[in-house]
């Protein structure tokens, strides 16, 4: 099938990670441009494969480049409503060849060529004919596929407006149906090849957290393609309607999840919030100091109030792990009549950078637009606590009342008897801070206390 191919094309790669120091080039990421779409036509010239800019064996070593992938389908069952649930696969797809690493998804895509697979001979027009009979044996309604890849800058500044202009075109759609409205919700694996205990939930309300999935693309896929990543979950039984607690949710976070987890609130970052991949377009994140949230793209390219970058608050919630006090969101789910409404919602929202706060201003309560600090106006904890104080935050009344005065009384439990140590507390996982380096992470830490003091207004 991939005779002409130098490299092997398997899904025993996907999951494959290339380093800086086995890479060759890299291709878009957080210090270039691109993006990928997948458009259907009714004129697409079957087979053809394109490159538009310098090929690898043009390229400098260790240099990284602009990136694009335009794939035009085209099949007389094909419907535009697809075009976002064929896109989405490209991640999984491209990951399939060796030495091609695929990253995140939309207009954030990151990708590496390994060192080994560029000394074989692999070029871009390979991953162009790769796509072309991978996704016709996936994806059987495709009768007619063409790839153009962009690497050449102009072209994909253009190709990446033209882009964006699509992905929010198919977000809007899906903007006047809540979860009260259907019966039937979705989850992704997609990214387990990442993230193993990731389960991914999709509803009307909260899209995938890679924000290149929403519930009608979900219900496309699962229509075309049954055995994939993405699938049905009966609604269930609706436990919590705040923190949006579903007993089918539950049981499939367990069952998806390799029994690691067995809870999921799909609107808070506290208690069980939703587990996160890696592909997550941002974070939100707990700043315990001002009792609020702070949510960091992943574009962003400085600290964020707590003094520490995206990257590392990446690294915090990501692989599938589910982790109090942080989440990974995508930025249209910040749009949502419900996000994080259990936490407060943008009343408890303290900090933002500028760009996501202006993607998303419409949808932030107009009394509070002016009270949300961004990089702009903070750069630390203790410049923020006088913003919110100057601005006058709903988080104030949160803090005032953590800060009221509290009555003590030492209640001995009757499990144990007095003197005895009574466990208060089990945590899936909490980070100690340490110096020279060293991290330290307890992992289903159970916490003891000879009493429980309980304080009380």
């Amino acid at each position: 099938m991939f005779g002409d191919i130098p490299v092997e094309i398997s899904p025993m790669y996907e999951g494959e990670r290339i380093r800086a120091a086995n890479m060759f080039v890299e291709l878009a990421g957080p210090k270039s441009v691109g993006a990928e779409l997948v458009l259907v036509s009714d004129d697409v010239e079957d087979g053809k494969i394109e490159v538009i800019g310098p090929e690898l064996k043009d390229m400098e070593e260790g240099k990284k480049y602009p990136f694009g992938i335009l794939m035009e389908v085209s099949g007389e069952k094909l419907e535009k409503d697809l075009e976002g649930v064929i896109e989405r696969r490209i991640h999984e797809i491209c990951n399939y060849v060796q030495g091609f690493m695929h990253l995140n998804q939309r207009d954030k895509i990151w990708c590496r060529i390994g060192k080994d697979s560029h000394a074989k001979g692999f070029e871009l027009k390979h991953l162009g004919q790769a796509l072309s009979t991978l996704f016709k044996d996936e994806f059987p309604i495709i009768e007619a596929i063409s790839i153009t890849i962009f690497t050449e800058e102009e072209k994909v500044k253009e190709f990446v407006e033209k882009a964006v202009s699509e992905y929010q075109a198919r977000d809007s759609k899906a903007r006047d149906l809540s979860e009260e409205d259907v019966d039937v919700f979705y989850g992704c694996i997609m990214c387990q090849s990442f993230a193993p205990t990731h389960v991914c939930i999709i509803t009307p309300d909260r899209p995938a957290l890679c924000g290149g999935i929403n519930w009608f693309d979900c219900r496309a896929a699962a229509k075309i393609d049954p055995e994939g990543p993405i699938f049905e979950i009966p609604k269930g039984d609706l436990l919590d309607p705040v923190s949006g607690e579903y007993t089918t949710l539950n049981a499939t976070v367990a069952d998806k999840s390799q029994s690691t987890f067995d809870k999921v609130y799909l609107h808070s970052i506290f208690g069980h919030p939703h587990t996160s991949c890696g592909c997550f377009e941002a974070v939100a994140f707990y700043i315990p100091e001002v009792d609020g949230i702070g949510i960091v793209h992943r574009d962003f390219k400085g600290d964020t109030p707590m003094g520490i970058p995206f990257s590392a608050m990446a690294g915090q919630c990501s692989g599938g792990k589910q982790v109090e006090g942080f989440a990974g969101l995508c930025v249209e789910y910040m749009r949502s009549p419900k996000f994080l409404q259990a936490d407060g919602g943008y009343e408890r929202i303290v900090w933002l950078p500028k760009e996501i706060k202006e993607k998303v201003l419409e949808s932030i309560p107009e009394e509070l637009r002016d009270k949300i600090a961004t990089e702009e106006d903070v750069s630390s904890i203790h410049n923020l606590k006088k913003f919110l104080n100057e601005k006058d935050h709903p988080v104030l009344k949160r803090i005032a009342e953590l800060d009221a005065p509290f009555e003590e009384q030492v209640v001995e439990t009757e499990a144990e008897p007095a003197g005895e140590f009574v466990q208060f507390a089990q945590i899936p996982e909490m980070a100690i801070p340490t110096s020279g380096g060293i991290k330290i992470i307890l992992k289903n830490a159970k916490i003891y206390a000879e009493k429980i003091i309980i304080k009380k207004k």
